[in-house]
């Protein structure tokens, strides 16, 4: 059986969300998972700093098979959608946590 990777996108705001769906993507469905770490204290981040988190999360992208978007009660932020676009550019599969309308 193949492994699929998957990077976790979506907002900090539900870092904890994001800790206990990764969790059971690679439980429950068998995902080996990439999942952001850090901002776990709510902190802020200045420019520079931002931009080296944006290009390391992209290279996540670029070694995952899809990204799973954690989009809770469909709040997607200009940095997701930016991660969105990315990987659909990549051709990487995109799976939503909640049904996008």
């Amino acid at each position: 059986m193949e492994i699929k990777v998957i990077t976790i996108c979506g907002s900090m705001r539900y870092s904890k969300e994001m800790m206990k769906i990764s969790e059971e993507l690679e439980l429950k469905k068998g995902y080996a998972v990439i999942q952001c770490i850090y901002n776990i204290d709510g902190g802020t981040y200045d420019e520079t700093d931002g931009s080296i988190l944006d290009k390391m999360h992209k290279k996540k992208i670029d070694i995952s098979d899809a990204i799973y978007v954690v989009n809770i009660n469909g709040y997607i932020g200009n940095s997701t959608k930016s991660e969105i676009e990315y990987a659909i550019n990549n051709g990487k599969e995109v799976i939503y946590h909640e049904k996008v309308v």
